[in-house]
């Protein structure tokens, strides 16, 4: 019989909840959560995201990514309005502040980047990455 804490999957949210803990952790100081942190991330590559896109850049329902959103609007940090083709569909966009907030943060997910490629080590982090990836596929 297979230990069940022994396993590549509990490894693997061990490792996700250590993540998920330092980075909501660090993020509370400037004002962010991870989840909206994603959202900010996306939005400085994708300007424009509708709700969907972003609930599943950040791995969360449509559901919580609109509480997520009217959080961060009436933070400052983002602006939302219809979108010209498609009436009912939000286009979602940093503000100036949204950027000074993605800028801050960016320290912080740079800093667990960090320590997760120092640990990786002697494994090279694209081996890693690439290794995590194929794990993920093969779950879907």
């Amino acid at each position: 019989m297979i230990d069940p804490y022994a396993t590549i999957g509990f490894a693997l949210k061990q490792a996700q909840q250590a993540l998920r803990t330092r980075m909501d952790a660090e993020l509370r100081e400037i004002g962010l959560t991870t989840p909206q942190y994603a959202v900010l991330a996306y939005l400085k590559v994708e300007a424009g995201a509708s709700n969907a896109a972003l609930a599943r850049r950040a791995f969360v329902t449509p559901q919580t990514m609109q509480a997520i959103l009217v959080t961060l609007e009436k933070a400052g940090l983002i602006t939302r309005s219809p979108h010209p083709e498609y009436g009912r569909v939000q286009k979602t966009e940093l503000t100036t502040s949204g950027y000074h907030a993605f800028e801050a943060a960016s320290a912080v997910v740079a800093d667990a980047e960090t320590r997760l490629r120092n640990a990786a080590a002697p494994v090279d982090h694209q081996t890693a990455t690439a290794m995590l990836l194929r794990l993920a596929e093969a779950l879907r």
